[in-house]
């Protein structure tokens, strides 16, 4: 190592600087930086370029460039216009771009993610609400259809009290009484239903002629929980409605729900708006 190269080394140390510190401050090589230090002047990219990358070295640890040049001018190489200079290599933000670039794609993932699942919460919320208001509402019109068949039996008995003084023993009045659907719980995607004060299942299935819906009616042993397809089809434009009478229990499964319109003794049954398959159990109670 160099006198002058002991200098510069020691006055570096004692700033704390290294030489990547350096290498990054004065833009030159750390290769170079160390041959300075040795005293291997050889390594550099030429002559010329010794004298200003020695005032560099010393204007970054802090000694006078001017006085370290007259002092060792004998040991530095006389200058001579060299090309092929070898440029320090700059930090390129590529990196840093990749990353930041990849961060904001992680939030922007996260954030949708997270909406995705309140928009999924919400609906399916939505969902069970409106099923319920349409379940009150069929055990409601069952209420009031009850309510007006009795309120008219009653009427039409007040109203002729005179038709049977003749006989010697009044005529009992027959309360009929109509059926009454009701959905009991739904499970395993079925939805199951009671029918009341029915000896029958009156089935009825439409769609509009602009859509279409496939079927199928199983007969059901309640006993056995076995199944027997009764029939299977679609209905369309050519076939837009049918209708079924049974006498035992039976399960319903409908291709596109929400195209159809389900009635089971007159009353609407519930099929959700969703294009999708749902599945009904009738059993007479």
């Amino acid at each position: 190592m160099s006198e002058l190269g002991q200098l510069l080394k020691k006055a570096r140390l004692e700033k704390g600087i290294t030489l990547d510190d350096m290498q990054e401050t004065t833009k030159i090589r750390k290769r170079y930086l160390e041959a300075i230090e040795d005293g291997n002047y050889k390594i550099l990219p030429g002559n010329f370029y010794v004298r200003a990358f020695i005032k560099s070295y010393s204007e970054c640890v802090g000694l006078d460039h001017n006085e370290v040049l007259r002092l060792y001018r004998n040991v530095i190489p006389a200058s001579q216009v060299e090309s092929n200079v070898e440029p320090a290599p700059r930090k390129r933000n590529g990196i840093k771009t990749t990353d930041r670039w990849s961060r904001r794609v992680t939030t922007i993932v996260l954030i949708s993610f997270f909406v995705l699942i309140f928009g999924l919460m919400y609906y399916f919320i939505e969902k069970n609400k409106n099923s319920g208001n349409n379940n009150q509402n069929t055990e409601e019109q069952g209420n009031r259809l009850t309510s007006k068949v009795s309120e008219n039996q009653i009427s039409n008995a007040s109203a002729s009290p005179n038709l049977n003084q003749a006989a010697a023993t009044p005529q009992p009045t027959l309360l009929i009484v109509p059926p009454i659907v009701k959905l009991t719980s739904s499970a395993n995607g079925v939805d199951y239903y009671n029918i009341s004060s029915s000896q029958k299942i009156d089935l009825q299935i439409s769609v509009p002629i602009t859509d279409e819906c496939w079927f199928q009616i199983d007969q059901t042993d309640i006993a056995t929980v076995a199944k027997k397809m009764v029939e299977q089809g679609t209905l369309n434009k050519n076939m837009p409605n049918r209708s079924w009478t049974f006498d035992h229990s039976v399960s319903l499964r409908l291709g596109k729900a929400s195209a159809a319109q389900v009635k089971v003794n007159g009353i609407v049954i519930p099929v959700g708006d969703l294009p999708n398959v749902k599945n009904f159990q009738f059993d007479l109670v």
